[in-house]
């Protein structure tokens, strides 16, 4: 079994299931699908909480998001494949549109060019 932790900003649309995917930087190992999840907000601290029961992970593909100079997305691939609509690829992973993702991506990460790393899928609770 593997966890994640979120903010808690997520946790309302993990709950009602409009979130059901994350992405995640280069570690050791991550989910692979099949496999139960944990997720919760405050993992590691005394406010940890888990967010909804385990769900089952249905995908663990590589994923790339370009930003240009000022830090909107550029581009994001799945796969090596593109997404076409990347305010929809947003909402689907929490946000309301491509300049809120991108938004906290300067915040969390600066200015960067590309970003790779794994997009974590799960399924319906």
């Amino acid at each position: 079994m593997v966890a994640y932790s979120f903010q808690k900003r997520f946790a309302p649309k993990i709950v009602d299931g409009s979130k059901r995917q994350t992405i995640r930087g280069q570690r050791k190992r991550h989910a692979r699908p099949g496999e139960m999840l944990q997720l919760f907000t405050g993992m590691r601290t005394v406010h940890c909480q888990k967010i909804i029961p385990d769900v089952r992970c249905l995908g663990a593909d590589p994923i790339r998001i370009e930003f240009d100079l000022e830090g909107n997305i550029a581009a994001i691939e799945v796969c090596g494949a593109a997404i076409d609509d990347l305010d929809t690829f947003a909402v689907a992973d929490g946000f309301e549109a491509s300049f809120d993702m991108a938004g906290f991506w300067v915040m969390q990460h600066g200015l960067i060019r590309t970003f790779r790393g794994t997009l974590i899928t799960w399924d319906v609770v």
